[in-house]
């Protein structure tokens, strides 16, 4: 008589697209991210010269941001858009600016740090 092993089967049930669930952004993440995207005319980021003035990330992870220009009749507002868009992208699933003129943009609104890098440039500040 011989001794038959037992073979123990095991099924595994694979899931082929696991639902993941990810946290929508912070405003700190959009707003360091922001800290990429340069006035080309002053040459200073958006976010030292004050140009953000508010930050919304819904559930969806849309981020909308509140931002003014320098001056209304900028003609890069498309190259701050592509350079907004390019610095958030794979932090957000989208981006979209909202262009605000009121209170409008001054000199006031500028950090510190803001300030040490225009006066780097030669301005007065």
């Amino acid at each position: 008589m011989t001794d038959t092993p037992e073979t123990t089967v095991t099924e595994t049930t694979v899931t082929e697209n696991p639902v993941t669930t990810t946290k929508p952004a912070t405003e700190e993440e959009v707003r360091e991210a922001l800290y990429d995207v340069v006035d080309p005319e002053l040459g200073i980021d958006v976010v030292n010269l004050g140009l953000i003035y508010g930050i919304h990330i819904d559930d969806a992870n849309i981020a909308t941001i509140d931002m003014t220009l320098t001056s209304a009749a900028c003609p890069l507002t498309d190259v701050i858009e592509d350079q907004a868009r390019s610095a958030t992208d794979g932090i957000v699933s989208e981006l979209k600016i909202n262009w605000v003129w009121m209170p409008p943009w001054g000199p006031d609104k500028i950090t510190d740090e803001g300030r040490e890098q225009l006066r780097a440039l030669g301005f007065n500040v």
